[in-house]
């Protein structure tokens, strides 16, 4: 019998890892990714919880290590500029900064290199229809191509168009009024190897990370329920973050800047994907364009990472004219995984960014507290995601990869 096929749409991290197990459990694969080449760059991503043990799995726990961005804590910075406190980063238990952090691009171009040789990737193409005709999937491109799979997974992220496509109006995108740039700048001496936190009143917010490549990744995040800055232009959008970081103090100055010269900043509202079902017969979605958490849950590399696994697994389980079943489990498995991140506490994300000089006093009060040794652990218990109270489901490989 001929290895069963799939289509995965978008070279992500999710799509990049669901397609190295199935090409590691007997599936041909094919990615399909939109963007013309392979993305690097990005902003730092970790790996948490049951995440590392898929990464040890695939053998790329000490690749992932030599591509550490060398950040060592996270600070929290005052009105003034002052250091206010920090959590430093632990072998022991993941605080802010976990022990495995790294670039997503880092991060996909480590998967990427180890993917099997029954995975091919395509660049520069994205999907234009998808129709199911009995145990087959078919396939059209906006190239023009056309082809047939045996199961599709869209793996495209928050804003997947092939999602929106066939699973219409049963996508729930719950918005969350913060709006957030990301962006590579220049590094300065004064930069150190923490991941610095800086909020100013007006619900603005300033973050400043190291990298292992000599620039530093800042973000730029305020809340506006009534704009998103996805939506403009990139002339318009960088104009609104000098308009509304105006004033707000520490680097907000140096980052607005640094932006107009950057080819690698990105803009989006942050949005959280809702679905009741995550299949539609034999098309599958994972990752971002599944159960988008957002950076406020955090952890979202570290679903994608274990939901590409999970599926994986589920399928060499089952019988290749039987999807279904292994769907369900998958399902089953990772819907409370996801809950527990994707529930943000009641206050999220007003409470970050607060609007008043007092709240904004307030917020850098508790964050003095959680620096100190005695409430460290307390501090970084709010990062603890992608925990699994189970261990990861069985991979069965084919009986000639021994």
């Amino acid at each position: 019998m001929d290895a069963p096929r799939a289509l995965i749409t978008g070279a992500s991290i999710a799509g990049l890892t669901t397609a190295y197990w199935l090409g590691k459990t007997g599936w041909t694969v094919e990615v399909v990714e939109r963007f013309d080449e392979f993305r690097s760059g990005g902003q730092n991503v970790d790996i948490r919880g049951a995440a590392h043990d898929v990464i040890a799995q695939m053998g790329m726990t000490e690749q992932v290590k030599a591509n550490n961005t060398t950040e060592e804590g996270t600070s929290y910075i005052g009105g003034r500029g002052q250091l206010l406190g920090g959590i430093p980063a632990s072998q022991e238990q993941d605080g802010p900064t976990a022990e495995l952090e790294i670039l997503r691009g880092d991060l996909a171009q480590v998967i990427l290199d180890g993917l099997p040789a029954s995975v091919s990737v395509r660049y520069g193409d994205r999907v234009s229809s998808i129709v199911e005709k009995g145990q087959e999937v078919e396939v059209a491109f906006e190239s023009g191509n056309t082809g047939t799979w045996d199961l599709v997974v869209i793996a495209e992220g928050v804003r997947s168009r092939t999602r929106d496509l066939v699973f219409g109006t049963s996508v729930d995108k719950r918005e969350l009024g913060l709006n957030m740039a990301y962006g590579t700048i220049p590094r300065i001496p004064s930069d150190d190897r923490w991941w610095r936190w800086y909020v100013a009143p007006g619900r603005r917010g300033i973050t400043l990370r190291p990298d292992n490549v000599g620039t530093t990744r800042a973000t730029l995040a305020y809340l506006d329920r009534d704009s998103r800055i996805s939506d403009f232009t990139p002339q318009r959008a960088t104009a609104e973050l000098a308009r509304v970081f105006a004033g707000a103090g520490w680097q907000a100055d140096r980052v607005t800047s640094g932006f107009l010269d950057s080819d690698d900043v990105y803009m989006d509202a942050l949005t959280q994907i809702r679905m009741p079902s995550w299949s539609k017969g034999r098309t599958i979605v994972t990752g971002d364009a599944a159960w988008c958490v957002t950076p406020l849950g955090g952890g979202g590399t570290s679903l994608a990472l274990v939901g590409g696994y999970v599926l994986a697994a589920f399928l060499s389980q089952s019988e290749r004219s039987d999807p279904a079943t292994a769907v369900h489990r998958y399902e089953q498995w990772m819907r409370p995984f996801v809950a527990k991140v994707q529930d943000l506490p009641k206050g999220i994300p007003d409470l970050f960014y607060p609007k008043t000089w007092w709240g904004t006093s307030i917020l850098r009060t508790v964050w003095r507290a959680l620096s100190a040794k005695p409430f460290r652990s307390l501090g970084a218990s709010f990062s603890r995601v992608a925990q699994a109270d189970r261990d990861l489901p069985v991979m069965q490989f084919p009986q000639a990869n021994g």
